[in-house]
């Protein structure tokens, strides 16, 4: 009977591991700190998507005169050739947050396959798969980037293929540093007794007890992917113009701040606001992770399933 219950709360630990990510989620919205950072990132979300449809013109027609000081018809005035500064702001930002979300689900993928190999496999594949990863590393996430970019040309798919490889190697650490616990537990030993194969394993075991650590890296990837990408768009790397977008909005009017600063202050209090709330959100999300121990974790699992303590 001991043996019996003692596999039974071993397994129920196991279970909750995996699920705990969503409570730890909803718990982090709780906090002050956590619906901060969500109604941040929720308020620059809803710019992004609604923008297009609600701007009052079109962001590349010219509407009023070169940096144009803000009036009744036009809020924030007019930019560097005389849009409308409030309709680009507006339609400036679904395609970045579109980018950055595609380059971080990437990165964070690929970061993820490297690191589980690297811990799981061990041997010749960790070398191969760890030295590759200190490889990149040694090159600065916007040089690497640029460096891509530069080679191949600053289209869509180029932008987000080399951003999120900018990510990988970081994501790759963190999830072989954590995974390498999960690897030696007694469940996946008795996973592998059982003859599955080691991909199998990896996807089936590891990976979901890997949830949370995933989310953490997630959150902080996308702050970086928006910076990166800002950045290469304010550089002239981006998406190529007249569309809008904020990175290339404050290149291209900070000549005239004298005159207008909201082509420049709108879209960088936006992406302040957005990779600001992204990182509250995270901190938030870590610090209520690391908050539940591992006897709290088997205490609320007892209560759940009615298992009796050992």
């Amino acid at each position: 009977m001991a043996i019996s219950r003692t596999t039974t709360h071993d397994d129920s630990k196991v279970r909750l591991r995996r699920r705990e990510w969503l409570h730890n989620l909803g718990r982090a919205a709780r906090t002050p700190r956590g619906a901060v950072g969500l109604v941040m990132v929720t308020f620059v979300g809803l710019v992004a998507a609604i923008g297009p449809s609600v701007a009052p013109y079109s962001s590349t027609s010219f509407e009023t005169v070169p940096f144009g000081q803000p009036s009744k018809s036009y809020l924030l005035g007019g930019d560097v050739l005389g849009r409308d500064v409030l309709s680009r702001v507006l339609d400036g930002g679904w395609q970045l947050l579109l980018m950055a979300l595609a380059a971080t689900i990437f990165g964070v993928a690929v970061g993820a396959i490297a690191g589980i190999s690297a811990a799981y496999l061990k041997g010749a594949a960790d070398g191969l798969i760890m030295r590759t990863v200190d490889v990149v590393l040694a090159f600065p996430q916007l040089v690497f980037a640029l460096l891509l970019v530069s080679i191949i040309g600053p289209k869509v798919w180029i932008i987000v293929l080399a951003v999120g490889l900018s990510h990988a190697p970081q994501v790759a650490r963190v999830l072989r540093s954590a995974a390498l616990d999960i690897s030696e537990s007694d469940f996946v030993k008795v996973v592998e007794l059982q003859g599955v194969s080691s991909t199998r394993v990896m996807t089936g075991e590891v990976l979901p007890n890997l949830v949370t650590p995933l989310m953490v890296e997630a959150g902080l990837r996308l702050t970086y992917s928006i910076v990166i990408m800002a950045g290469l768009s304010f550089l002239g790397f981006g998406i190529a113009p007249p569309a809008p977008n904020w990175g290339t909005m404050i290149n291209e009017n900070q000549v005239g701040l004298a005159s207008n600063v909201w082509g420049v202050v709108a879209p960088v209090l936006l992406i302040v606001c957005l990779t600001i709330g992204t990182n509250i959100f995270t901190d938030a999300f870590t610090r209520v992770s690391l908050g539940i121990g591992r006897s709290e974790r088997v205490d609320v699992l007892e209560a759940e399933l009615g298992v009796e303590p050992l």
